[in-house]
């Protein structure tokens, strides 16, 4: 935002005073200019937007009845900041049995050490090795581990088998304290028949399919 602002109110008016001033080196300013114009621009916006729609929340349905997984992902897409496609809450739905937690541990020039620590849930193609999709589970490897073997343990031997300690959450984060713009994001709000099947048992109608 910062390049952008900056880019705004110095280098664009350098523009239109190269262009008056001497033609042949204000098309070489303008086409510098606008470079940086157009990449500060599609930096900032796809943040600012993730900013305003960025769910809440990103839940994940444990349904140990259907041995299924629901995921209520939302998707960005940067190289289309101001388009519909590749954007907004896209809930998803996999088999137990073809999913697995991958840990991934890399150093980047970050102010504050540069180590970067992920755990994802890929999804497999079924009857094979081939995973077609990650989806992110959280940034810390050790708590990566506890909710893992927490979502093991209840999809094996059920809800009493889980420890004392843990109790269902009661209500949405409103926000992480650092971003003020999480306290203004949506709610989540699962598509209806979504909703309905991760909470149900299976029955003699159609599933949902993925």
């Amino acid at each position: 935002m910062i390049i952008l602002i900056y880019t705004m109110v110095f280098i664009v008016p350098d523009i239109f005073t190269s262009l008056l001033d001497d033609w042949q080196s204000g098309i070489e300013i303008t086409t510098i200019g606008l470079m940086i114009v157009t990449l500060s621009t599609w930096a900032f916006f796809p943040l600012f937007r993730m900013d305003l729609r960025l769910p809440r929340d990103e839940p994940i349905r444990f349904n140990r009845a259907r041995q299924k997984v629901y995921f209520y992902e939302y998707r960005f897409d940067r190289l289309y900041p101001f388009g519909s496609k590749g954007w907004g809450v896209n809930p998803v739905a996999y088999d137990w049995a073809d999913l697995t937690a991958e840990v991934y541990r890399v150093y980047a020039p970050m102010g504050y050490g540069g180590l970067i620590e992920n755990v994802m849930i890929s999804v497999r193609k079924a009857g094979t090795e081939e995973v077609i999709e990650r989806l992110f589970l959280c940034d810390d490897i050790e708590q990566g581990k506890q909710y893992w073997a927490l979502a093991r343990l209840y999809m094996q031997s059920g809800y009493d088998a889980l420890p004392d300690s843990i109790s269902a959450l009661q209500d949405q984060k409103v926000g992480n304290g650092l971003n003020p713009m999480r306290y203004l994001a949506p709610k989540v709000r699962w598509p209806a028949e979504i909703d309905l099947e991760s909470r149900s048992a299976p029955t003699t109608g159609s599933l949902l399919n993925r």
